[in-house]
């Protein structure tokens, strides 16, 4: 544990490399929110995470209840949220990704100058 200055409170250290492989060799290297292969290609396995179901930010633990493989893609999209439990969390990942590969798909389907005209 250290101590963050700025409010006196102990702060969990994050996890060292051999935690984190820890975690993903759990976890078989996918993804435990979009399912993601880790072990499919070089790609995906750099693009491979470890998150805290409950964020350090809100003084989530660093044990491996708390724990789960991500890709960094689904763990930006989740962020410091708190959720109630990891099926809330996923279902809100999951919605998100909908959200912007929906909206990602419209820009595409306009024409070039379209959005820079509107």
């Amino acid at each position: 544990m250290l101590i963050d200055f700025r409010t006196l409170t102990m702060v969990a250290r994050p996890l060292t490399p051999e935690e984190g492989l820890r975690i993903l060799k759990r976890d078989n290297f996918v993804c435990q929110y979009c399912g993601l292969d880790g072990m499919a290609s070089f790609e995906n396995a750099l693009a491979m995470s470890v998150d805290f179901l409950h964020p350090r930010a809100h003084k989530g633990r660093k044990h491996a209840g708390n724990l789960v493989a991500c890709c960094r893609p689904c763990n930006m999209l989740k962020g410091r949220h708190v959720f109630k439990s990891f099926d809330e969390a996923k279902a809100y990942v999951l919605a998100r990704r909908d959200e912007l590969r929906k909206s990602w798909d419209s820009e595409r389907r306009q024409p070039h100058g379209a959005a820079a005209k509107a």
